[in-house]
């Protein structure tokens, strides 16, 4: 084990340790663990002050310094079990609970040793899937069991992950000791109720331990010329493209993660995955975190995110009802998931984490490119070319233009060719081109997932909702959805947005002549020549006969 690569990179943000081929804990902390583990009558840890007392000195036999947990973590653990928890449930929570968590951190060692055995390539054929860093410009995808993310977010609640390390190589913040200091530090009610989400989440695993898998993909339009991924689209890649548009769905009521669709859901994500998850913050990105903490195991080797970058987690599970938002969030009790299952072993719900660019008046081209490399399906194009690798073959024969020859597509032209070209150039060309159809149904491309958005990036970085829906519109067409379903959150500013993508629809535009319209309402801005919103710098250029058509229609 110690030549894996996957392994050397991950091992220095392990609390694990490694030696003749085997991971273990130091025989201290098994000691430790093994007290936690017989109850309450046992460890006498009874309360979050004893508890945390139990923590330290667990971190001690690790060599964890003092300086890198938070100060008032303590009295954070204090204040939660020992003040704000009802007594009883409190009780139940060291009698039950604690012992499962430390049986799920004793196993922890054995859970990654049976996870590298199934890494090379016994989950996705010719695909390490091994727990490894997934740094920046790297696309890879790790599958991690349920059980073994529950391990891992144990060491998280134990604060047992070494932190020297993380900021160097751009990692968040993946230990629970800011949640518990937050809530003592600056107590707020959502504080409160974030934890009970993480408290809730691991009475239901202690209870009945997990048995499915999750995938934690990191996706990367690349910048580099003949390598094997979707390049980075040029400027005049989108004006070229003439793929039709998707169908539009309105919904200005209701909640992305509620959707039942098959689709790929957007988490309006910080370019650090989960953002302020694991401190102070408490909107989209971080409630999911809360009412899905499986997410958070992606923070743990997945580095910020690039411009050309997204990610793609699959197969976790909601555990948490909820209401509120921000300042108003609470915990609603225990939420049973019924996603079904896909042929990996992963619950059919697909989170796609896409950062917004924090000055959006730069331009669209990076905001649309960003979430294009979110709504593309990577991992297909890798199975793709290995299929191809397999067969000795560097070309699909089954696609063929008009001269009966191989059909390439040039990102950098946007014109077809006849040439003969590499796999990489064919196929990472032609997913982007038009003619698509035929192309990805030899892919078996899952067709009916679509995706499901909303305001993408119009909170704190100030992005246009009427421009951010039309991009996101452009984006998943190009990717070859079904559908786009866009929550408007009841939003003024998208009161038009049904009529107006009803609109668009009726005229047959492409990805292209959208695009186009969108280039120049923004060069008229920018020259000051209308100050209008796009929706109504649209509609007045419409001929009256044509207004007749804009209804209150939700589906286009």
């Amino acid at each position: 084990m110690e030549n894996r690569e996957d392994v050397k990179s991950i091992l220095p943000f392990l609390p694990v340790c490694l030696r003749s081929s085997s991971l273990f804990w130091p025989p201290l902390v098994v000691e430790a663990l093994k007290a936690l583990s017989e109850g309450p009558h046992y460890s006498n840890v009874n309360s979050g002050q004893v508890l945390f007392l139990a923590i330290s000195n667990i971190r001690n036999s690790l060599s964890l310094p003092d300086s890198s947990i938070s100060s008032s973590a303590s009295d954070g653990f204090s204040l939660l079990f020992d003040d704000l928890i009802p007594r009883d449930e409190a009780v139940k929570w060291f009698e039950e609970v604690v012992p499962k968590m430390a049986d799920f951190l004793l196993r922890l060692p054995s859970l990654l040793e049976a996870h590298y055995e199934k890494a090379d390539g016994g989950i996705v054929k010719g695909v390490n899937t091994g727990l490894r860093l997934l740094e920046s410009q790297q696309p890879g995808i790790v599958f991690l069991s349920q059980e073994l993310v529950g391990a891992l977010l144990a060491c998280s609640f134990f604060c047992l992950f070494p932190t020297n390390d993380r900021g160097a190589k751009h990692l968040p913040m993946i230990n629970f000791d800011h949640l518990f200091a937050y809530l003592y530090d600056q107590y707020d009610e959502k504080f409160e109720n974030k934890l009970k989400c993480i408290l809730h989440y691991f009475e239901r695993i202690g209870s009945l331990i997990p048995v499915g898998y999750i995938s934690f993909e990191r996706k990367v339009l690349s910048l580099e010329h003949g390598t094997f991924a979707f390049p980075y689209p040029k400027e005049n890649f989108w004006s070229q493209s003439s793929i039709s548009l998707c169908p539009f769905k309105i919904s200005n009521s209701g909640l992305i993660e509620d959707q039942s669709s098959e689709a790929v859901e957007v988490d309006f994500a910080n370019k650090y995955l989960g953002g302020g998850a694991l401190s102070r913050g408490c909107i989209q990105e971080e409630i999911r975190f809360m009412i899905n903490p499986e997410l958070i195991a992606g923070i743990l080797f997945l580095p910020c995110m690039a411009d050309n970058e997204a990610i793609e987690i699959v197969g976790t599970e909601r555990f948490s009802n909820y209401t509120g938002y921000a300042s108003s969030f609470r915990f609603n009790g225990d939420h049973v998931d019924q996603k079904e299952i896909d042929v990996l072993g992963r619950r059919k719900s697909r989170i796609i984490a896409i950062d917004a660019l924090s000055s959006p008046g730069k331009g669209s081209t990076g905001e649309i490119n960003k979430a294009l490399c979110g709504f593309l399906d990577h991992l297909k194009c890798h199975q793709y070319q290995k299929f191809f690798q397999d067969m000795g073959s560097q070309h699909d024969p089954n696609v063929k233009g008009s001269s009966g020859h191989s059909e390439v597509y040039h990102l950098s032209e946007g014109n077809p060719s006849t040439s003969s070209q590499t796999i990489e150039g064919t196929l990472a060309n032609q997913l982007l081109r038009n003619h698509e159809a035929h192309y990805c149904s030899h892919l078996d491309y899952q067709q009916e997932i679509g995706v499901v958005t909303g305001n993408w990036g119009c909170g704190a970085f100030g992005g246009d909702p009427q421009l951010k829906a039309m991009l996101q519109w452009l984006a998943a067409s190009q990717a070859l959805k079904p559908f786009i379903m866009y929550y408007t959150f009841d939003l003024k500013a998208l009161q038009m947005l049904g009529q107006v993508a009803q609109w668009i629809s009726s005229q047959g535009w492409t990805v292209g002549e959208l695009w186009d319209m969108l280039m120049d309402y923004s060069v008229q801005r920018l020259r000051g020549e209308t100050g209008a919103g796009f929706f109504s710098w649209l509609l007045p250029s419409l001929n009256s006969h044509d207004t007749i058509l804009l209804n209150n229609s939700h589906n286009v």
